[in-house]
C-alpha cells in the first residue's frame, strides 16, 4: 500500500473455507485472530519458532499446522491470506514483500501502512456480522472502532437495533433462563430474544426489570408462583404456551435461574414437543451459584471443597414425596446447596445433624441475592432454624452449608449498576 494513501478501504468478506491461510509469528496477535480463521474453516499453517499456550493447543488439537521454525522465502505459496505477526522486524518485512509479490492479501500487526489488507474490528449477534474500519486524516484509529463495533453489537443483542416491523425470529417458544434477579445476569442470548418476543410468561424469580423495557405490543403475561399464595398451575403456563405459538407468536418462557435446574423447564420442552411446536432452550446462571458468589461464598475452594451438591428442600426429608438421600448428603465433605428449603431448613438441618454431619457445619442463608435488597445471614447447623426465625429469612434464599461459608470474604456484595 502506497505510504499515505488516503483512499479509503475497500470492504469485502473473504470466504476461506479450505483455504490456505498462513500465519507467521505465534504471539498474543496470532492467538486473538486464529479462532476466527479457524472457524471459517481456514486450512491455516503456523510458521513461528515459539508460540503461546493457547496457539500451541490449537496446533495439538490439529486446528492448524505448526511449521516450529522462522519464516523462510517461499512460505506463502499458493495462499490466499496472510497474517504476518512476528516480533522479528526483518521476517515481517519479508513475508509482506513475499505477499506483494505472490498477490496474497496480507495483514501486518506492526505496521499497518505498509500492509495490502487491514482486520476490521469484528463483533456477531445470531447470524450477523459487523466489521467496523475507521479512518481519520491521520491513519487508521482501531479503538474508534472497536467502540462503534461495540456499540452496534450490543445494539443487535440487546434489541435496541431490531427492525421493528421486521420479524428476526419465526414463531415458536424460547425457555429463556434469566439469571438469578439481577437484570444485568440474562445471557445476551436471552435478553436479544426477549426483545424480539410478542408474547413473555414471566416467573416471579425472573429477572422483572427487563419487562418494563418491552415495546407496548408485547404481551405479558404473569406466571407467578408465589410460595403459599395463589400461581397458575404448570398445565395452565404449558396450555398458554402451546396457544400462543399456534397463533403464529414469539413466545418467550422467561425463568429465574436455568430452566432444567428446579425450573420445569423439561415440562414445558415436553409439553411443547407433543404438540411439535419448535422449542429453543436458553440455559441461565443457576442461583446455585452465582447467589452464594454475589455474597462472597465459593461453593468450591481449594483445600476445602472439591464438590459441592445442589438439593431441592421444598419437601422435608420425612416427607414420603422426598427423593432426596439425606444420611448419603451427610456424609459429603463438600458444599451442600439448598434451593427452595427456608420453609424446611429447621427439619433438614435435624435430619443431617442425625445422620452425622457436624452441629458446628458452617451455614449461610442469602436472601435476594444478586439484587439490591440481598442480604446474608449466617449460622450454624445446629442453630440455623431458629436463626430463620429470628431473622425473619423470607424466600427466596440460597442456602449454603459447608466448610466454604468460612473461607470467604465481606468484600463481596450485590453487584452495583
Amino acid at each position: 500500500m502506497a505510504e499515505h494513501d488516503d483512499h479509503p478501504a475497500y470492504p469485502v468478506g473473504l470466504r476461506l473455507n479450505g483455504r490456505r491461510v498462513v500465519v507467521v509469528g505465534g504471539g498474543q496477535v496470532a492467538q486473538r485472530r486464529l479462532p476466527a480463521l479457524i472457524a471459517a474453516g481456514a486450512d491455516i499453517t503456523l510458521v513461528s519458532p515459539s508460540a503461546t499456550a493457547s496457539v500451541e493447543a490449537m496446533a495439538d488439537t490439529g486446528e492448524i499446522r505448526w511449521e516450529r521454525r522462522r519464516y523462510q522465502d517461499g512460505d506463502l505459496a499458493d495462499t490466499w491470506y496472510a497474517l504476518v505477526a512476528s516480533s522479528d522486524a526483518a521476517a515481517n518485512d519479508a513475508a509482506s514483500a513475499e505477499a506483494e509479490r505472490t498477490r496474497t492479501w496480507c495483514v501486518r500487526s506492526d505496521d499497518a501502512e505498509a500492509a495490502t489488507a487491514w482486520t476490521p474490528a469484528t463483533g456477531r449477534s445470531e447470524g450477523i456480522t459487523v466489521a467496523v474500519l475507521t479512518t481519520t486524516s491521520q491513519g487508521r484509529d482501531p479503538r474508534h472502532s472497536a467502540a462503534v463495533r461495540d456499540a452496534i453489537v450490543e445494539g443487535l443483542r440487546d434489541g435496541t437495533l431490531a427492525a421493528p416491523h421486521h420479524r428476526t425470529r419465526a414463531p415458536g417458544v424460547a425457555l429463556v433462563g434469566g439469571g438469578p434477579g439481577d437484570p444485568d445476569l440474562i445471557t445476551v442470548r436471552g435478553r436479544r430474544l426477549l426483545a424480539e418476543a410478542d408474547v413473555v410468561i414471566a416467573d416471579r424469580l425472573g429477572p422483572r426489570d427487563l419487562l418494563d423495557e418491552l415495546p407496548p405490543h408485547v404481551e405479558v403475561i404473569d406466571a407467578a408462583k408465589i410460595p403459599y399464595g395463589r400461581y397458575m398451575a404448570q398445565e395452565a403456563i404449558n396450555q398458554a404456551l402451546i396457544d400462543h405459538a399456534r397463533a403464529g407468536r414469539s413466545v418467550v418462557r422467561l425463568k429465574g435461574g436455568d430452566p432444567f435446574v428446579f425450573g420445569r423447564g423439561m415440562e414445558e420442552a415436553q409439553a411443547l414437543a407433543a404438540e411439535g411446536i419448535a422449542c429453543t432452550v436458553v440455559p441461565g446462571i443457576s442461583s446455585s451459584i452465582s447467589v452464594p458468589g454475589a455474597a462472597g461464598i465459593p461453593v468450591t475452594h481449594r483445600g476445602v471443597a472439591h464438590e459441592f451438591t445442589v438439593v431441592s428442600g421444598h419437601v422435608a426429608p420425612d416427607d414420603p414425596r422426598s427423593l432426596v438421600d439425606w444420611e448419603a448428603l451427610a456424609q459429603l465433605r463438600g458444599t451442600l446447596v439448598l434451593l427452595m428449603a427456608v420453609d424446611k431448613i429447621g427439619a433438614i438441618s435435624k435430619a443431617l445433624i442425625a445422620h452425622g454431619k457436624s452441629p458446628d457445619t458452617p451455614v449461610a442463608l442469602v436472601q435476594e441475592g444478586t439484587t439490591a435488597a440481598q442480604r446474608r445471614v449466617d449460622a450454624t447447623l445446629a442453630d440455623v432454624g431458629e436463626r430463620v426465625v429470628a431473622e425473619e429469612v423470607r424466600p427466596p434464599a440460597v442456602i449454603v452449608i459447608g466448610d466454604v461459608v468460612a473461607v470467604g470474604t465481606d468484600r463481596i456484595g450485590p453487584l452495583e449498576g
